[in-house]
């Protein structure tokens, strides 16, 4: 399993928030590619990106994912955020992302899902944020009142390169992942599965490992210094 740093950009800057609250700002780093920098010191090599005002509507951080996705050779970016149209799918492959992040769209547009899968495949990973067991959309800010299941089995045919699944109830607490969520989704799709959302300890991505998730992202433990990234780094980078 591989550990994940997640980049989330809003106004320019690296933050992180808790429970995903946009008035609950806990950590700014005004300088995105400062974190970057670090993580990559420690020897991770792939990354999560989120263009936050993207995902919101309210504006984007397209010229600060440029300037990371360029830093350096050789790494793996997964970039998403606000991409609902097939014009920033196209846009963000081109920047050089390894994979690109859908949500919103993908779970409210089957069709337009199925076709980007089709033109780009392996390359498109589905988020699906999870509250509870509800799957939510446009920035967690509104429900789709589908089972987090149903929407999983609705994916199952399509060429993904994986899903981003976020237990949305955990993000930014520090307080542990759901472990049979992300269990029941590991057992459920044959698609890569990445887990985040709460993770706070190595023993948390022991765990995630040993239910077969195949990365995790981090943003909160690592920026607050509850997990050593270090430590991290070497068993999981």
């Amino acid at each position: 399993m591989i550990a994940i740093p997640a980049i989330d950009l809003r106004e320019g800057a690296c933050v992180q928030l808790v429970g995903g609250s946009y008035d609950a700002e806990r950590v700014r780093v005004n300088d995105p590619l400062d974190a970057l920098k670090k993580w990559r010191s420690l020897g991770f090599k792939t990354f999560h990106v989120v263009d936050l005002d993207a995902a919101l509507g309210k504006g984007s951080n397209l010229e600060a994912i440029a300037r990371l996705l360029s830093h350096e050779q050789g790494l793996t970016f997964t970039v998403g955020g606000g991409v609902r149209d097939t014009a920033r799918v196209e846009a963000v492959l081109a920047s050089g992302a390894s994979f690109v992040v859908v949500g919103t769209r993908a779970i409210e547009d089957t069709a337009w899902l199925s076709e980007m899968a089709s033109r780009f495949p392996g390359r498109v990973v589905v988020a699906a944020d999870v509250k509870g067991r509800e799957v939510v959309t446009r920035g967690w800010t509104a429900g789709s009142s589908r089972d987090v299941a149903d929407v999983l089995s609705a994916l199952e045919p399509l060429p993904l390169g994986g899903l981003l699944v976020t237990a949305v109830h955990k993000e930014g607490q520090m307080g542990g992942v759901d472990l049979p969520l992300m269990q029941e989704v590991v057992r459920s799709s044959r698609h890569p599965v990445y887990a985040s959302g709460g993770v706070t300890t190595q023993e948390d991505l022991r765990a995630l490992a040993d239910a077969g998730a195949h990365g995790a992202v981090i943003g909160m433990a690592l920026y607050t210094g509850k997990l050593d990234a270090a430590a991290v780094a070497r068993e999981f980078a």
